[in-house]
């Protein structure tokens, strides 16, 4: 039985893969900023454990890792996304999105470090988008944050490999989640008919993925696409 640990794990990608390792058996602490109604029932559904944390902040990040006895998996689910124009991004929007998406991966992964450094093998999983590999319009600075994810999992690949510590990415594709909410149903299906499977993707279709990669002993410095072919 592992010790699992899932940052954004009350809605999502992150729900979806709290629900598959703890069907296993593994013990999961998930981590979820405000949504704690959505938490609530999570550890009612699964036997987890949520914890109050904002990733962007080291100091809550500490805090909540003082209430892990260890930690075998990180899985750094936790993102946020705007879309618009780059030139109405403004510096709030723009340090917010990175402070999130690539800080938090920051805060966690050091956390985690020593648990890891002490057995001599662990397993980072992070979370890109298939923007991060190709770029996308009116979501540049999206982009730039998965990106950034990408090459740091790759730096960290190679880095703590000597350690026996695992690091890989998985690069979603358009997947049925909270952050395609604003999308109407017509632009849904233009985008599952530009997709060579022919639909969009679910959080069940990265979670499996996710736990793909965790058991995959021979594998790291790897971003595996799960995105229907939308990007080959």
């Amino acid at each position: 039985m592992a010790t699992v640990v899932i940052t954004g794990g009350s809605r999502g990608i992150g729900a979806a893969t709290v629900r598959r390792f703890a069907a296993r058996g593994d013990r999961v602490f998930f981590f979820y900023e405000k949504a704690h109604d959505r938490a609530k029932a999570l550890e009612g559904e699964t036997g987890a454990t949520g914890i109050c944390c904002d990733v962007a902040r080291e100091d809550s990040v500490r805090e909540a890792f003082l209430q892990i006895p260890q930690v075998d998996i990180l899985i750094c689910c936790a993102g946020i996304s705007q879309v618009g124009l780059f030139q109405d991004v403004t510096p709030e929007v723009w340090d917010r999105m990175f402070n999130v998406n690539v800080k938090g991966i920051y805060h966690t992964v050091r956390q985690a470090l020593p648990h890891f450094f002490r057995q001599q093998k662990g397993c980072i999983l992070t979370v890109s988008s298939m923007w991060g590999q190709v770029g996308a319009s009116c979501e540049a600075v999206y982009a730039a944050t998965k990106g950034a994810v990408i090459a740091l999992t790759k730096s960290l690949a190679k880095e703590l490999g000597p350690s026996g510590i695992r690091c890989n990415c998985v690069a979603p594709g358009v997947i049925l989640t909270d952050m395609c909410a604003g999308f109407d149903r017509q632009t849904l299906d233009a985008l599952a008919e530009e997709t060579p499977l022919g639909r969009n993707g679910t959080a069940e279709d990265v979670a499996g993925a996710l736990m793909y990669l965790a058991d995959a002993p021979f594998i790291t410095g790897e971003v595996l696409s799960v995105n229907g072919g939308f990007v080959i």
